[in-house]
């Protein structure tokens, strides 16, 4: 596994957990007056999707389908 995949994936895992956090009701609190909003969960879950599709990206490359694979063709009249 290359250093950026395992990168991505401990970051996923942390957004995850935030997620989880915010689910539980550690969104936001207010003491007195005062409001304190600590994420926002709809951007915490598009990071989740994110961060999803460059692991998919990361371990395609890695396996060697990566997208951006080229090939040439030439063409040849006998």
């Amino acid at each position: 596994m290359s250093d950026k995949l395992i990168e991505l994936k401990q970051r996923r895992a942390a957004y995850v957990q935030c997620e989880a956090a915010i689910l539980a009701g550690a969104q936001s609190y207010a003491i007195g007056s005062r409001n304190l909003t600590r994420a926002n969960l709809a951007e915490v879950t598009e990071m989740i999707k994110q961060l999803e599709k460059e692991i998919a990206i990361e371990e395609a490359k890695s396996a060697g389908r990566g997208r951006n694979k080229m090939f040439g063709v030439i063409p040849r009249d006998f």
